[in-house]
């Protein structure tokens, strides 16, 4: 679902300037940031916003790595890296304030909705079904989620600082050939390993008789995320790969009229 709703901002992304939305890594959004972009003070405050949020997903990597040669194995590494990984993670609601006060030239519903993905991902499952958290597949997804927020925030300094280094462009369009299904599979992994443990438990479920008549089985409502993965996953991977051809045959051409 995270990396689902990453590339369902796809498309707003094109519109966007830098300043923390748009995941899927659809435009570049200089044109935009140039016409109406932030005033001065926002600027600021975005460029800020976005070196401690590539410091932390640094953290976050180099955590990794320090546990993975501490302990001479990638099992339950998520321990290592797990309370920044809440901290920074969560901390990307401030995206969907950049966009409702108008400094992220974004739309409000696809941010809410790709940062929210993440944010579940995180507390509701992860978080909250303890079993999953040495599971491999939470590994897989979390290095996905890693590079691509450290390629991302830089992506949106530089663009911030009118310096985008061409090395820092590629690699947003084109690492997430490999990091979006990476990514995809760790989370569906991550989701289906919970499900014995939610339903045993019922967690989050609610259950009739009761005085509000309503109930909700959270066990049936993670199968039905997991169900979205199946039409969302082809369409938007293939519009991310148009993007990709759209964004860096533009950039080529600027190269030779330079």
């Amino acid at each position: 679902m995270a990396a689902a709703a990453a590339a369902a901002a796809a498309t707003a992304a094109t519109k966007g300037n830098g300043g923390g939305s748009g995941r899927a890594g659809a435009g570049d959004g200089s044109g935009a940031r140039k016409k109406k972009g932030p005033g001065p003070v926002a600027t600021a405050y975005l460029v800020i916003y976005n070196v401690v949020m590539t410091a932390g997903w640094l953290v976050i990597a180099v955590g990794l790595v320090r546990a993975y040669l501490a302990k001479g194995s990638y099992h339950s590494l998520y321990y290592s890296i797990e309370r920044p990984l809440k901290f920074f993670q969560t901390g990307a609601l401030l995206e969907i304030l950049h966009c409702a006060i108008g400094i992220v030239p974004s739309s409000v519903v696809l941010t809410s909705f790709q940062v929210m993905s993440r944010v579940f991902l995180i507390w509701a499952v992860t978080h909250s079904v303890k079993e999953v958290q040495s599971e491999d597949s939470v590994l897989l997804f979390v290095i996905a989620w890693t590079v691509t927020e450290i390629i991302r925030y830089s992506f949106y300094t530089f663009s911030l600082l009118n310096h985008l280094p061409y090395i820092i462009k590629w690699a947003r369009y084109t690492l997430f050939i490999v990091l979006y299904p990476m990514g995809v599979t760790g989370e569906l992994l991550t989701i289906y390993a919970a499900l014995p443990f939610v339903r045993q438990a019922g967690l989050y479920s609610i259950s009739l008789p009761n005085k509000y008549n309503f109930s909700f089985d959270y066990h049936a409502f993670l199968i039905l995320i997991m169900i979205s993965y199946i039409p969302l996953f082809p369409q938007l991977y293939f519009h991310m790969i148009h993007q990709r051809r759209k964004v860096l045959s533009h950039t080529e051409e600027q190269k030779k009229f330079e």
